[in-house]
């Protein structure tokens, strides 16, 4: 204990960096709640508002910088601008996302400089729920690892179904709480906690089905062609990536209908433009079967007149489409939550002139689309009709905010491409699509270029996988979905719920203490 207070801002740096060792790909949860245990010992140190914001945000800085390492990857596809700045980009943003855990620790310094008697981790579990639900929704919100992910598999996850991925995070901070407490030997306050975290893992367990029992006869194909970044669009390789799709699409020996899903981006051409494209692809299909697949819709604006006449890109939409066998385009859903410098630049009439165009590939934006909605997939022959709604790649992360609530889906539809991310972003993008269709009760479909697809039943469990960097097709039935969630019913609602329940807690705790006090 003394060895932590004695160089703070280092041991806070330290310990960021251990909670994140509890996100995949590691998933060394235990590690994730010592260290939170680690960070309360550092907040009872603080003695002025502005060292315990610094505590947490240099538990941040760790945090972040360890967890979010994957996007230097991306920089080396980045020709643009030189490789070496991608590690830069991991601490800039690591700079910045630690601001919340600095809030969340200030918080508790005022709060208990005003109510002494407040309990410690009830309040910085509300706390904590607040500014992560301000880190997924500010600026548009990096929504990547909140701190509830490291209950995945532990059978707590489960819980998510009624208080939310924040929610769990809020019972991460709890379960630190009481592990400190335990170290101190004070286990009486916190056994009924450590009866309910325990209940919940064994709940969470034993309620889950037999595999075989979350199937349907629905046919699937996924597709997972292993084609890197470096090889998407370069044209030499088009006829190659194109074969490699076509191998994997083929039919296995079964007559029935099947949904095929390719990943987002999977082809250098604009269907709704290019008809030799979309002839070729419509040829891999059977009757009866649906092929989704990720590709951009284009806008461009005429200029010049007569023989000058030209059009310039003026912008695109990051799209998925559903093709027909005969060659039709039947539904499109266009990416709403789109990534900042990646898909877009923000103020770009601020930041161009500095040269920060340059991280945004091509020379115009991405543009939003509406937000979730359900597309109508038509019947055929043992297959009725289905509803089928989409998240593209990033958007999964955001908690509460994947389906059409008025319009639930049967299953969610995730196009991704993790080539630009490394060895640790694909094994974290899964983990999280498993909580959505945790929270939202909902099958989840991913198909990658280079991994890690997957088929995901509505208990968040992986049916069918495809293996980073590897080339493959899963042939499997679709999961049936669950029954709706209280969570599906009424999404981040119910953590901020929770966060409200456990500030009240506290705040009745230290007006029973103070009255008690006072009879003394």
């Amino acid at each position: 204990m003394q060895a932590l207070r004695r160089y703070p801002a280092v041991s806070a740096i330290l310990l960021g960096a251990l909670a994140a060792c509890g996100f995949a790909p590691l998933g060394w949860w235990p590690l994730s709640l010592v260290a939170l245990a680690g960070l309360m010992v550092l907040a009872e140190a603080a003695s002025t508002g502005r060292s315990a914001f610094l505590t947490g945000w240099c538990f941040g800085l760790g945090h972040f910088t360890l967890g979010n390492n994957w996007i230097a990857h991306a920089f080396t596809y980045q020709d643009a601008m030189p490789h070496w700045l991608g590690y830069g980009a991991v601490v800039a943003l690591a700079l910045y996302l630690a601001v919340y855990p600095g809030f969340a620790l200030l918080g508790l310094h005022l709060l208990r400089r005003r109510w002494p008697g407040m309990p410690a981790p009830d309040v910085l579990a509300a706390l904590w729920i607040v500014t992560e639900y301000g880190r997924a929704t500010i600026f548009t919100g990096f929504a990547w690892d909140p701190l509830g992910m490291i209950w995945l598999d532990t059978g707590v996850d489960q819980a998510a179904r009624w208080i939310g991925t924040y929610g769990l995070s809020g019972l991460a901070v709890l379960a630190a709480g009481a592990l400190l407490s335990l170290a101190r030997r004070r286990w009486r306050p916190v056994l009924p906690l450590v009866v309910v975290l325990v209940g919940l893992a064994i709940y969470g367990k034993a309620q889950l089905p037999a595999i075989s029992n979350s199937k349907s006869n629905i046919a699937i194909t996924v597709v997972q062609p292993n084609i890197n970044q470096n090889e998407k669009y370069n044209a030499d390789l088009e006829q190659v990536n194109f074969a490699k799709l076509s191998t994997l699409t083929r039919s296995p020996n079964s007559s029935a209908p099947r949904l095929i899903f390719w990943p987002e981006a999977a082809l250098p051409a604009w269907l709704d433009m290019e008809p030799e494209w979309l002839e070729r692809v419509a040829d891999l299909e059977k009757p009866g079967d649906l092929l989704m697949t990720g590709g951009a819709k284009v806008y461009f604006k005429e200029r010049g007149r007569g023989f000058f006449q030209d059009r310039t890109l003026i912008g695109a939409n990051n799209s998925a489409w559903v093709v027909t066998p005969d060659a039709r385009l039947i539904a499109r859903y266009d990416k709403a939550h789109l990534v900042p410098y990646g898909e877009y630049l923000p103020m770009r009439n601020l930041l161009a002139p500095l040269g920060l165009s340059r991280l945004v590939p091509g020379d115009a934006d991405f543009w939003p689309g509406p937000g979730p909605r359900s597309l109508n997939l038509p019947s055929a022959s043992n297959r009725p009709p289905l509803k089928m709604g989409v998240q593209i790649c990033y958007e999964i992360i955001f908690s509460g905010e994947v389906i059409h609530r008025q319009n639930r889906p049967a299953f969610l539809y995730n196009p991704s491409n993790d080539a630009w991310f490394g060895a640790w972003g694909p094994p974290q993008h899964l983990a999280q699509a498993r909580m959505r269709a945790i929270e939202e009760a909902m099958p989840v479909i991913r198909s990658t270029p280079t991994g890690i697809s997957a088929v995901i039943d509505g208990h968040g469990r992986v049916i069918a996988s495809i293996p980073h960097y590897q080339m493959g097709a899963i042939h499997s039935k679709l999961p049936p979905a669950l029954p709706p969630t209280l969570f599906a019913s009424f999404g981040n609602l119910l953590p901020m719920l929770f966060a409200a329940l456990l500030l009240g807690f506290s705040a009745l705790t230290a007006m029973l203490l103070a009255r008690s006090s006072r009879r003394r």
